[in-house]
């Protein structure tokens, strides 16, 4: 099994930005306007370099929560689990993506679809939380871009 790999920052990572509120409803002739200018991506997404992780998603039991195949997650190692957030959890060794809910007397791995079922870590079972999930980057468009 291949482990993922930190990420290695050199250098900024800045974009132009032209921080602009875009309404998703109706369009609306008020907008508010932010101080226009560039964007450093690993100030605003990244806490700890040495913790976070980028990891691409396969499969579909995470799109109730809009995680779909080939999207990115952004994920950080650093912080601790707590019931209700998004991880990256190793269950006997491999890999997935759930919503980690923890009661007192189980462990359930949730799968944002209601076409899969909980997964109810079993006692003798080995579950290890790799990381929690802070950001998603979803491709809208696919065309390759280099």
């Amino acid at each position: 099994m291949r482990h993922p790999v930190p990420l290695t920052i050199d250098r900024p990572a800045l974009v132009s930005a032209v921080l602009v509120r875009v309404p998703a409803g109706f369009p609306s002739p008020a907008q508010d306007s932010f101080d226009d200018g560039r964007i450093d991506l690993n100030e605003v997404l990244i806490r700890d370099v040495t913790s976070t992780f980028i990891l691409r998603v396969t499969g579909d039991s995470m799109e109730g929560i809009g995680i779909y195949s080939g999207d990115e997650v952004l994920v950080d190692r650093s912080l601790t689990p707590q019931d209700g957030d998004v991880v990256i959890a190793v269950l006997d060794g491999d890999f997935t993506i759930k919503t980690l809910h923890v009661h007192p007397d189980r462990v359930v791995l949730h799968p944002e679809n209601p076409a899969y079922p909980d997964v109810e870590v079993p006692s003798l079972s080995t579950l290890h939380i790799w990381g929690v999930v802070v950001y998603g980057i979803r491709h809208i468009n696919q065309r390759k871009l280099h």
